[in-house]
C-alpha cells in the first residue's frame, strides 16, 4: 500500500515543485518558531527548521511520510531573512549587488510511524550582477518577493538579477530540492517513475 505523503509547508512554490513528481500529497502549514539560535550557522538553521516542520505534523499524521523543508540565505556568512516589505527587500538587494549569496535548503523526510527522519541540506549559490537602486526598485515592484529569502523570485523576473548560478539542483533555489527528495523517497520504497494509486488526491489545508 502506498504511504500517504504530507508536505509540511504553506508555500505555494513548494507545492508547485512537489507536483512535478506526480505524487499525491496533502499540504499542511506547520506552526513552528523559526527564530535562529545564537551562533547557529545558516546550514544548521535550515536543517533544524526543516526537521521541526516535519515533526510538528507527526502527531496529526501518525502513519505518513512528512516532507519538511526550509531555506536560509547567507550573504558574507550572515543569514538573510525574508524581508517582509519593500524597504527591507531594497536594502537586501543593495547589499547583494555584485556579490555571491548562498542558499541552504534543508530537507527532511520523516516516517511518522517510526519517527525516523532522513535529512539533507542542499546548497546553491547565485552571483548577482551589479545593480542600481533604480533597477532594484523596478524589479521589486514587478515580482514583489517580500516573502522570499534573498528578496527575489528566480522563477520570475528575478532571474535577470544574476550573472550566473552555481549548484546541483536549481529547484533548491526555489525552495525544494527535488533531486535529493527523489533519492530520499527511494530509500523508503517510493519510486517516482512508477504509477501511483489512481484514487489518491492532492489536497491543501
Amino acid at each position: 500500500m502506498q504511504r500517504e505523503i504530507v508536505l509540511a509547508s504553506s508555500s505555494p512554490q513548494r507545492r508547485e515543485l512537489l507536483k512535478r513528481l506526480n505524487l499525491p500529497f496533502t499540504a499542511v502549514s506547520p506552526e513552528i518558531d523559526e527564530a535562529p539560535i545564537p551562533h547557529e550557522t545558516p546550514h544548521e538553521l535550515a536543517l533544524r527548521l526543516a526537521q521541526q516542520k516535519a515533526e510538528a505534523l507527526a502527531a496529526t499524521y501518525p502513519s505518513h511520510l512528512i516532507i519538511g523543508s526550509d531555506q536560509v540565505a547567507s550573504l558574507d556568512g550572515t543569514p538573510c531573512s525574508k524581508p517582509g516589505n519593500h524597504e527591507k527587500a531594497l536594502a537586501q538587494l543593495q547589499a547583494a549587488s555584485g556579490k555571491k549569496v548562498t542558499f541552504y535548503t534543508g530537507l527532511c523526510l520523516l516516517d511518522s510511524l517510526k519517527m525516523k527522519p532522513l535529512t539533507a541540506v542542499e546548497s546553491f549559490s547565485v552571483y548577482f550582477r551589479p545593480l542600481t537602486t533604480e533597477q532594484i526598485d523596478y524589479y521589486l515592484r514587478q515580482d514583489q518577493p517580500y516573502d522570499c529569502a534573498g528578496s527575489f523570485k528566480c522563477e520570475a523576473l528575478g532571474i535577470s538579477l544574476f550573472e550566473r548560478l552555481e549548484g546541483d539542483d536549481p529547484n533548491a533555489l526555489i525552495g525544494l530540492p527535488l533531486i535529493r527528495l527523489t533519492q530520499l523517497l527511494g530509500k523508503v520504497g517510493i519510486d517516482v517513475l512508477k504509477s501511483q494509486p489512481s484514487d489518491a488526491r492532492t489536497e491543501f489545508h
